[in-house]
């Protein structure tokens, strides 16, 4: 006996369910849905998870108050000065050198650059943002942090002229 005869009859995948073929398949006539009732025609708009049987649900038993920051706030990518002693020297390091040299995995909306550990090449770092004793020691080492703009915030127009008012008949 060998590996290609290890798997031989064996199914890999369950079959799927075939309700309503028939007396004799054991899921017929009414499919496994009963009688009569609301749930049993097709289209039925089943209860969500969510349902409490007419019960006031807890969601809307609880007060909502406050306000949550969570969908404007940005993550950013933590990498300590130590990390980039694995770089060549004077090479630019930017968030696309970072991801592939896996120092940062994953997407994040920019990076923030640490002063942990310690950095003897000279190294041209650009990040969204650099605590003060990471830029001391990238610069003591010889290199230089450049600091990535943030994006522009819009310009509105807060002065705008009302629209004229229909003239009464």
């Amino acid at each position: 006996m060998d590996l290609t005869q290890v798997s031989t009859g064996i199914k890999k995948a369950k079959l799927k369910r075939r309700v309503g073929r028939g007396i004799g398949s054991g899921q017929g006539k009414t499919a496994g849905l009963g009688m009569k009732g609301q749930y049993s025609s097709a289209g039925a708009r089943l209860p969500g998870g969510l349902f409490e049987g007419g019960q006031m649900p807890l969601y809307r038993r609880f007060p909502k108050r406050g306000f949550s920051n969570a969908a404007f706030q940005k993550e950013y990518a933590i990498v300590n000065v130590g990390d980039l002693e694995v770089l060549p020297p004077g090479t630019l390091v930017d968030a696309a050198a970072l991801k592939k040299q896996r120092l940062v995995v994953g997407t994040y909306d920019g990076v923030r650059v640490l002063g942990d550990g310690d950095l003897t090449k000279t190294l041209t770092v650009k990040a969204d943002h650099f605590s003060k004793s990471a830029r001391e020691k990238i610069e003591k080492a010889g290199g230089t942090c450049e600091l990535i703009p943030p994006p522009k915030k819009p310009v509105r127009n807060k002065m705008k002229p009302r629209p004229p008012k229909p003239a009464k008949k």
